[in-house]
């Protein structure tokens, strides 16, 4: 591995609410704030990784 630059990004914890089927769930989750949009790092349903791109982005 190898890091080819350093990005200009903010961690924030979000108050994330998501549908699971019929049931809308929340909890605090980890997130990017970058380029002025929130990105999460972790997937919703299960916490798995997913990566910082910004076609994840909320809203």
């Amino acid at each position: 591995m190898k890091i080819l630059k350093e990005l200009d990004a903010k961690l924030v914890i979000v108050d994330l609410e998501v549908n699971l089927g019929k049931e809308v769930r929340s909890a605090p989750t980890l997130c990017a704030k970058y380029n002025g949009k929130i990105i999460p790092l972790n997937t919703a349903h299960d916490g798995r990784p997913i990566l910082m791109k910004e076609e994840n982005t909320i809203g």
